[in-house]
């Protein structure tokens, strides 16, 4: 596995439950903001929202993801996503992730996601070009 990048982001008061500590489904956001920072780095890749009825065109969608949690993060906790890549098929990519505590260095949550390169006009997955490949591999740290 390859560690592609470190992304820092404090636990703000909104991601916390009545019972204070950070809800579950936003732990899916914390690996959202980190696979968008790496794809900025990695592409130039930004969400772009689609108007009218015209070609989508071909972009990631999400498979699977799957997360254990660990240990309970609180509000004002300083917390690192280390994303990396663990593997490359020829539709889909696997990307693992740890949330780490950075104080205490305390494994919070792990994660994996799938990613899958996909037509959205055709409505199925298409291969990842030697390029793409290239560039999925690429760290950012």
């Amino acid at each position: 596995m390859t560690l592609l990048l470190r992304h820092r982001l404090p636990v703000r008061f909104r991601d916390c439950d009545p019972l204070g500590h950070v809800n579950n489904a936003v732990y899916l956001t914390y690996l959202e903001q980190a696979r968008f920072a790496l794809w900025r780095a990695q592409l130039d890749f930004l969400p772009r929202p689609q108007t009218g009825t015209g070609a989508r065109g071909i972009g990631f969608i999400m498979a699977r993801a799957e997360v254990d949690f660990r240990a309970q993060a609180r509000y004002g906790d300083e917390l690192e996503v280390r994303l990396s890549l663990a593997a490359i098929g020829r539709t889909s990519f696997t990307y693992a992730y740890d949330i780490v505590e950075i104080t205490g260095e305390r494994l919070m949550a792990a994660a994996k996601t799938v990613q899958v390169w996909f037509d959205y006009d055709a409505e199925r997955p298409v291969p990842i070009g030697d390029e793409l490949r290239g560039q999925l591999s690429r760290a950012i740290l």
